[in-house]
C-alpha cells in the first residue's frame, strides 16, 4: 500500500516544452488560464571579469511545479470550512461543496498551487490524477513529459531511486510543508 503519492522532477531533464502543463490542461478540460501545472524558467548570473574581458556566467533551467501533496496541509489547514482533505494514499483534494471561495487556502500555499477561479467562486489545484492512479495508471503530466523529467509513485520509493532533495531555488523551506517532492536538481541551482 502507498502511504504518500509524491512526484519526483528531474530539472536537469526538462527542455522547458510545457507539455506537461499542456496534458494536464488538456486532461482537466481546465479553461483559459487555468493552470494546476505551470513550468517555470529560471533565469540569473551575471559577467565576471577575466583578464581584459567581460565574460557572461548565465544560468538557466526551467522547474515543472504542481500541487506537492504536502505533508504538513498549510492550505486545508488555512481553509475555514474543512474543504482541502487528504487521502490515506496522502493525495490532497478539495471538495468543491465546501469551498467558499475565500483564498485562504491560496495564500497559504507556499507553492502557488492553488488557483482561484473567478468565473465559479472556487478553488482548484492539482488532483494527481486520482482517477487515472485509482485506476493503476500514470497522472497525464507523467505521461505525456518527451524527456521523462517527471515520475510519480510512493515518496519513500522515489526518495530511494533518486535521492532525498526537495530544496531548490526558487522553491521555499521544504520545512514548512515536507512536500512530496523529490527534484534531481540542475548543475546551476
Amino acid at each position: 500500500m502507498v502511504r504518500q503519492y509524491g512526484f519526483f522532477f528531474n530539472a536537469a531533464a526538462c527542455s522547458g516544452c510545457k507539455a506537461c502543463q499542456v496534458a494536464c490542461q488538456d486532461h482537466h478540460d481546465l479553461t483559459g488560464g487555468l493552470l494546476w501545472r505551470r513550468v517555470y524558467e529560471v533565469v540569473g548570473g551575471g559577467w565576471e571579469k577575466a583578464g581584459e574581458l567581460w565574460v557572461p556566467k548565465v544560468v538557466a533551467y526551467n522547474v515543472s511545479m504542481a500541487c506537492n501533496h504536502c505533508e504538513v496541509v498549510v492550505c486545508g489547514l488555512a481553509c475555514p470550512t474543512k474543504a482541502i482533505w487528504k487521502r490515506d494514499d496522502g493525495i490532497v483534494l478539495i471538495d468543491d461543496s465546501r469551498c467558499i471561495g475565500c483564498r485562504y487556502c491560496e495564500w497559504a500555499c507556499p507553492y502557488s498551487a492553488i488557483r482561484y477561479d473567478a468565473a465559479t467562486n472556487l478553488v482548484s489545484k492539482c488532483t494527481f490524477c486520482v482517477e487515472a492512479i485509482d485506476a493503476g495508471q500514470a497522472p497525464a503530466c507523467v505521461t505525456s513529459c518527451p524527456l521523462r523529467a517527471l515520475d510519480f509513485g510512493d515518496i519513500d520509493d522515489l526518495r530511494k531511486k533518486y535521492g532525498a532533495v526537495n530544496r531548490v531555488v526558487p522553491l521555499p523551506d521544504p520545512e514548512a510543508t515536507k512536500p512530496a517532492l523529490v527534484v534531481a536538481p540542475h548543475k546551476d541551482t
